[in-house]
């Protein structure tokens, strides 16, 4: 039936008595296909309250606040610092929680190298730091200065157990010495870092290995580093006191010693 032919039957029916049951079934399906229609979008508002309701108990109160800051992975460093370089103040909502700024707050301190941080829900913020790896000590006075793979210096403590001395004037990751000093200890195998007393860094050119028998090993440059650790190995079943190795095409061995001496 057609819209007009519907208002036809109820002016009909109010001037002559009771509406059709045809008329009756036709308005029951209309309502029930208004009622359809609008449900998705009645749904649809009520999904929207209550997330819109469940975002503000949850960023808004003091539900879901922070009640702990858990440290992991630290050594040197205690929880306690790591804790006050997070500033992250007990009783804030968890996810207002900035964790990139907190992440480059406890990045910011010398001994970390990395670290991770997260938000635990309910109420628990996780940082886990990553502490750099000392390779090499320099000697400072009566401390040493530690060093990572990069030249970062880190630390200021006795000597490292396990750790090579290294003898440099500015130890530092753009200290042309540095790199050249670090690059000869990642070539050097183990067989002969065992031997290593210390390494002498007058340049990044001028390197030398005083071992631990007396003997010494004048390296010269980083360049070739893997095969003059070979030919120093070698060398070393020799009892010359100086092995020469800064050219790998040309080696040498010396009664005496002659290596230099670090600057600064």
């Amino acid at each position: 039936m057609s819209p007009a032919a519907g208002r036809r039957w109820r002016l009909a029916r109010t001037r002559t008595g009771p509406v059709p049951p045809s008329v009756r079934r036709f308005s029951e399906r209309a309502r029930r296909r208004r009622l359809r229609a609008a449900a998705p979008w009645a749904a649809g508002l009520a999904v929207l309250g209550l997330a819109g309701a469940g975002w503000w108990v949850v960023r808004d109160t003091g539900l879901f606040a922070v009640r702990a800051v858990q440290v992991s992975g630290t050594s040197l460093l205690t929880p306690f610092e790591v804790t006050a370089a997070a500033e992250v103040d007990l009783g804030t909502p968890l996810a207002r929680v900035d964790t990139v700024g907190v992440r480059r707050r406890v990045a910011a301190l010398p001994v970390v190298g990395s670290v991770e941080v997260e938000r635990d829900w309910p109420r628990t913020v996780r940082v886990r730091v990553h502490e750099r790896t000392p390779v090499a000590a320099v000697p400072r006075g009566q401390q040493y200065l530690w060093l990572d793979a990069a030249g970062v210096a880190f630390h200021s403590d006795g000597q490292p157990p396990g750790v090579p001395l290294v003898k440099l004037a500015a130890p530092g990751p753009e200290d042309p010495a540095t790199r050249g000093a670090l690059r000869v200890l990642a070539a050097m195998p183990a067989a002969l870092a065992d031997r290593v007393r210390e390494l002498v860094v007058a340049s990044s050119a001028r390197i030398t290995l005083a071992m631990r028998d007396g003997r010494t090993v004048v390296w010269g440059d980083s360049a070739d580093s893997e095969t003059k650790a070979r030919l120093a190995l070698g060398l070393l079943e020799n009892a010359e006191r100086t092995i020469d190795v800064s050219s790998v095409d040309v080696v040498s061995l010396r009664r005496g010693s002659t290596g230099p001496r670090a600057g600064g």
